[in-house]
């Protein structure tokens, strides 16, 4: 079973910055002594107008640690990293999210939701949600934002994940999804996940996933 959690996290967890400008800020430093360093990622695609989307997924590193629950049933880890776009031309939206699941293998999973569950993530920067054993939870949004530049980049530091329910052992990957166009519009919050996207030209959509990455 897959299910969708959105998200809009507070920036106390991710900063963006477009065009040398840095928007919002990050969580103060944790312990790294136990952190898993993950690989980096690249990805070009070129659309039939020619308008070309890069993607880099640069020092990730995922650190389980503690629950806060501390029930047993529970699983966390912490997960940092640095993502850059770039597009040739236009401008569109760019969603950082994870997939999760509990035992399950992700592997090379990068299916769609089936559901969508909205949940609130705190103030700290942490996102909890329960998950059952054979459940992928799709949580969508940790960051969702408009572009109107051709370059821009994104970290996340000690983001949390803290899942509940699972009972065994939890894996989950990162993904960053871009639409590109000119004149980028959407009707609804994040193009890619709701609404109806319109733009001038052709259309280019990618999606570049992370290493999946324990949670135990």
């Amino acid at each position: 079973m897959i299910t969708r959690t959105t998200h809009a996290l507070a920036r106390s967890a991710v900063a963006l910055t477009v065009a040398g400008c840095a928007l919002g800020v990050t969580v103060g430093a944790a312990s790294t002594a136990d952190a898993q360093a993950l690989p980096n990622g690249y990805k070009k695609v070129v659309g039939a107008d020619g308008r070309i989307v890069q993607m880099w997924r640069i020092g990730e590193r995922a650190e389980p640690i503690s629950s806060v629950a501390n029930n047993g049933a529970g699983r966390a880890a912490t997960v940092s990293g640095k993502y850059k776009v770039t597009v040739s031309r236009g401008g569109g939206n760019v969603q950082l999210g994870y997939l999760v699941g509990c035992q399950v293998q992700l592997g090379d999973l990068t299916a769609g939701a089936s559901a969508v569950i909205s949940a609130a993530p705190s103030l700290s920067g942490s996102i909890t949600l329960p998950l059952a054993p054979g459940q992928v939870v799709d949580v969508s949004n940790v960051f969702n934002q408009d572009f109107v530049t051709t370059t821009l980049s994104l970290e996340t530091q000690h983001l949390q994940l803290d899942i509940q329910g699972c009972g065994g052992y939890a894996q989950a990957r990162s993904y960053v999804r871009v639409i590109a166009t000119d004149g980028y519009d959407s009707d609804g919050v994040g193009g890619s996940k709701s609404g109806t996207v319109s733009g001038a030209g052709g259309m280019v959509q990618a999606t570049l996933f992370g290493a999946p990455f324990s949670i135990n």
